[in-house]
């Protein structure tokens, strides 16, 4: 038996918006997260754990399939547009070269380097 599963409209959009301003791939954004949160506690036998938020909300949304999205997730995918958003609205005069901003868009999992 094959189950059908419709999604709202809205959710469809917020899905493709989300996945074109969170351009780091997951393993990637996941090596970037234990980079920023490094420490001891980063080395335990779940670093998972100890990934930096919201990255790690983010990273978790990356993983899931469409159908499979909570109500919580929506509410990371449209909080994580509007701060990428936000950050690559008010781009610093120095640009790609400001490493606290770029950094900033790399915690959301967005990459100012990668083109669209």
């Amino acid at each position: 038996m094959v189950r059908e599963t419709r999604l709202d409209p809205e959710v469809e959009v917020l899905w493709e918006d989300f996945h074109a301003e969170v351009n780091v791939p997951s393993e990637q954004l996941r090596t970037w997260l234990l980079t920023r949160g490094s420490g001891e506690e980063s080395f335990t036998s779940n670093p998972d754990l100890n990934l930096p938020e919201p990255g790690r909300q983010i990273l978790a949304v990356l993983n899931k399939r469409k159908v499979d999205l909570t109500r919580e997730d929506i509410e990371v995918m449209r909080e994580a547009i509007d701060r990428i958003r936000d950050l690559t609205d008010a781009k610093p005069p120095r640009g790609n070269a400001d490493d606290q901003w770029r950094h900033s868009l790399l915690d959301l999992g967005h990459d100012v380097l990668i083109e669209r």
